[in-house]
């Protein structure tokens, strides 16, 4: 039976999820994503994401998907490999399995199987479909990636029975109090509780049993995202707190309707920054001047602070 201690550890830290840079004629912008990658390499994160939502997954073609991939895994190993790869992978079942395969045979230790969007999902159907993606790599981690709140911890934990290699969660639904049971339900020690949706929610998890949390910030303040785990591991909520008020402004221009603008804002801070294109793709859109004003105010605080 596979160990899958390592990926397990990466997964109670910061899981970074990139953005996809795109140049001016809207292609994957190659070496800009290699160096957001080395960025956070260097900044001392250690677990990262390729292909998830902050990477515009939706938006991005199967050859673009698989490319960020292999970029992703270049970096990693020109940087000594000490990082763990989580792949996003989705869509229908058999495009799952296949991108599963792939991240396995690029050489991921992980993958993150995003939450199914068809319009009509069943608790069983739910643990078929995650389960066909396990059952295809079982040498490799998987990670659903959880944001209905209609699915039961018993779900989870019939998935994990019957998949060894299910070891995580990236719980995604804005209820601390839903998380807490649902862990309870689906057995809290039997999986890595990952805080689904970033720094803002992250203290509230903590207290209810995650180790790790996702984010997207981290591509614009590294050092930010570490202050918060560092806190957290620590048990001093007080500092984690503090952090949360620092991004608190930044973190609600990404929710704000229904995150309309969750990647943009992201991708406008990296503008400021100098370090890639504001461009989006639809249905997100660029920030109007307004916003872009806004945003780099918050970045300069940061960077004074």
């Amino acid at each position: 039976m596979t160990d899958f201690s390592p990926q397990r550890a990466a997964l109670a830290d910061v899981v970074a999820i990139p953005v996809t840079p795109f140049d001016e004629r809207d292609r994957l912008d190659a070496d800009t994503y290699r160096a957001l990658v080395r960025r956070l390499l260097d900044a001392g994160i250690r677990t990262v994401t390729p292909n998830g939502n902050t990477s515009e997954f939706y938006s991005l073609t199967p050859e673009e998907r698989r490319l960020e991939v292999e970029l992703t895994m270049a970096e990693v190993r020109e940087a000594g490999g000490g990082a763990e790869v989580v792949v996003g992978v989705g869509h229908d079942p058999a495009t799952a399995v296949a991108a599963a395969e792939q991240a396995r045979d690029a050489g991921a230790g992980m993958v993150m199987v995003h939450q199914p969007v068809n319009p009509y999902v069943s608790q069983a159907g739910w643990v078929d479909y995650h389960r066909a993606v396990a059952e295809a790599v079982p040498e490799v981690g998987v990670v659903p990636y959880l944001r209905n709140p209609l699915i039961e911890g018993s779900a989870l934990a019939r998935l994990g029975e019957a998949c060894p290699n299910v070891i995580g969660v990236k719980y995604a639904v804005p209820d601390a109090a839903r998380f807490a049971a649902f862990a309870r339900d689906a057995g809290p020690e039997r999986f890595v509780w990952v805080a689904g949706l970033a720094e803002l929610y992250a203290p509230a998890y903590f207290a209810c049993g995650a180790t790790g949390f996702t984010s997207g910030l981290v591509n614009v303040a590294p050092r930010i995202s570490l202050e918060m785990l560092r806190a957290l591991r620590a048990g001093d909520f007080g500092a984690a707190m503090r952090v949360w008020e620092s991004i608190r402004v930044f973190e609600d221009l990404r929710a704000a309707q229904q995150s309309a603008n969750n990647v943009s804002v992201v991708k406008e801070a990296l503008a400021h920054l100098g370090l890639c294109r504001r461009d989006v793709r639809p249905p997100s859109r660029t920030l109007p001047e307004e916003q872009r004003a806004e945003i780099a105010g918050i970045v300069k605080g940061w960077e004074a602070a």
